[in-house]
């Protein structure tokens, strides 16, 4: 039998979704978990894999048994047992055939920033120190969605097969007067590539990049091209939907 484990996590103390030979991961730390309440090994298929200090609001897993299991049990005691950064939502069987990451059908993220110093968002967005042109970068997320090849955000000597991603939705949210957030949606993301076009639209955003040279940019398909890679904590996985 499948089971589909649905999670939250703080990623700030973590090496990434993946287990790591030298480092504590979110799968690793469920897997122990689950182990010890199963009484056997128990290895969990994430829907995707998160760099280290990423975090997600939404984030599913599944694994396989043989014996049937008492899901609000397990959810339950698993909260009681992981640590504080980790949050169990609900664990629930599915069809077999149901996997968390090649069925899934689209992924959210959403990254944070912020203008003015706050002691509250430190941990989870990016303070910027200029001035951004919001509308001007949203028309950059309007050119995003033109193309289907995005090896410029690709971070260098990634092991993928193709760099050809389906975005839906590219555009920055403002929540007040101080605070904004960058939503991408897509079937499937390259490694380190929200964090790529971020850093790309924040340079459109400041004068420095034009759209024309935007466009070149994902035309030459070269991650040197593109804008550097913005710091982690930002980053929140938001949506996995099936």
């Amino acid at each position: 039998m499948r089971y589909f484990v649905w999670f939250s996590y703080d990623g700030t103390r973590y090496h990434g979704w993946q287990n790591q030979p030298n480092g504590v991961t979110v799968q690793s730390e469920l897997e122990r978990c689950m182990s010890v309440l199963l009484r056997r090994g128990i290895s969990v298929t994430g829907a995707g894999r998160t760099d280290a200090g990423v975090h997600a609001r939404m984030m599913a897993a599944h694994f396989d048994t043989d014996e049937e299991i008492d899901t609000q049990m397990l959810a339950k005691k698993l909260n009681g047992m992981l640590p504080q950064d980790i949050s169990v939502d609900r664990v629930e069987c599915v069809n077999d055939e149901l996997h968390a990451r090649f069925s899934a059908k689209a992924r959210t993220y959403h990254y944070y920033i912020h203008t003015k110093k706050d002691p509250f968002l430190r941990h989870y967005s990016l303070e910027t120190h200029y001035s951004l042109d919001f509308e001007h970068m949203n028309e950059g997320g309007r050119v995003l969605m033109e193309y289907s090849d995005f090896g410029a955000f690709c971070k260098a000597g990634s092991d993928v097969k193709t760099t050809i991603c389906h975005v839906t939705r590219a555009e920055w949210v403002r929540t007040s007067d101080t605070s904004w957030y960058f939503v991408i949606t897509a079937n499937r993301f390259l490694r380190n590539m929200v964090r790529a076009v971020v850093g790309t639209l924040i340079e459109v955003g400041r004068g420095r990049m034009t759209i024309d040279e935007l466009r070149q940019v994902i035309e030459g398909k070269k991650r040197t091209m593109a804008g550097e890679s913005m710091p982690a904590k930002a980053l929140h996985l938001e949506k996995v939907e099936y």
